[in-house]
């Protein structure tokens, strides 16, 4: 048995590296579906790559960084011609979600999300702290190149950190619970669940892409799903509100219509940014308080039944032996 482990856990090492490299790569394609542009670079202002990043270190372990390089070469090499710069660039896009997993490790991460703590961490820690590491190379590499002018490095930087962060936010939480996830046990949950799909497909594409600015209207719906389908419902509901409305700044319709680049950015990345934070920490407390009450209810009900058990006159459950009484007893 020993012998067999030990020829397997090689096999599996050699499957799970090309298959997070194999994931990191289709990210990266699906985030240049809607980039823009800022002083002549190519910003994807939801890089889902990062988040893919680190939750497959989160889930399978540090081993796994070599397929987190290996599908960042390849999107590098489908973006430009490999040279020195794209070293230096696979070197930082590798180094933020390692840097990322060092810091949740250190800060006692959970991946199921239990907690509100754990999410706070995600947030801070694995998004906007981590994240820092590959904004700054790739911007001050850019400049160093000559590639990009130094009065545009905070005009890159800013919209790189903030992509890279938002795909911490909202790729990597659905990844680290949807493996947990159990289908609604009661078919009123499945209804309600029905409901909010059918209302967040007509909302979400008529706030993200009407004149008016009625992103706000996205809110309720966040908050709806929170309540009744925690962390991969409200999760769900502001990755879909996130890319249709990074769908409508790279067309520049709906609320991002005739406002200038800048505009554009700074009014995407507050709208997804608050998206996924109410998301995330909303569905984090509702978590956490009813897993609370459930301990709770335990508790209690372990409570009444040695309470019953001691009214009855039967020894007490879990082999607790009962006090004595007598002359000698204390």
């Amino acid at each position: 048995m020993v012998a067999r482990r030990d020829l397997r856990t090689p096999a599996v090492y050699a499957l799970r590296t090309p298959a997070v490299a194999v994931c990191y790569y289709a990210g990266g394609r699906l985030g240049l579906l809607y980039e823009l542009r800022v002083d002549g670079s190519v910003v994807s202002p939801v890089w889902p790559p990062t988040g893919i990043a680190v939750a497959s270190l989160l889930l399978l372990g540090p081993r796994v960084w070599p397929g987190i390089a290996l599908g960042a070469l390849l999107v590098i090499a489908h973006l430009t011609d490999l040279g020195p710069t794209s070293l230096a660039l696979l070197f930082a896009n590798t180094a933020a979600p390692l840097c990322a997993y060092r810091l949740l490790r250190r800060a006692g991460f959970r991946t199921d999300l239990g907690r509100l703590r754990d999410c706070l961490s995600l947030v801070f820690l694995g998004g906007f702290a981590a994240m820092l590491v590959s904004s700054t190379i790739a911007a001050g590499l850019l400049v160093a190149s000559g590639d990009l002018p130094s009065g545009s490095f905070w005009s890159v930087w800013l919209p790189w950190w903030v992509g890279d962060a938002m795909g911490v936010l909202l790729v990597a939480p659905l990844l680290l619970v949807l493996p947990r996830v159990r289908s609604p046990a009661h078919w009123s949950r499945w209804k309600e669940a029905v409901g909010l799909v059918l209302v967040a497909g007509a909302v979400v594409p008529f706030a993200t892409h009407s004149a008016g600015s009625l992103l706000f209207v996205v809110y309720p719906l966040l908050i709806w799903s929170a309540l009744r389908f925690e962390l991969p419902g409200s999760m769900l509901c502001a990755l879909f509100a996130s890319v249709l409305a990074t769908e409508a700044a790279a067309q520049r319709s709906g609320p991002f219509a005739h406002v200038s680049d800048m505009q554009i950015m700074v009014n995407l990345h507050a709208f997804n940014a608050a998206a996924a934070l109410t998301a995330l920490l909303l569905s984090a407390v509702i978590t956490e308080q009813h897993n609370t009450r459930r301990s709770v209810e335990r508790a209690c009900k372990e409570l009444v039944e040695v309470l019953e058990h001691l009214t009855a006159g039967e020894p007490a459950p879990h082999g607790r032996p009962q006090r004595e009484e007598g002359p000698g007893a204390r």
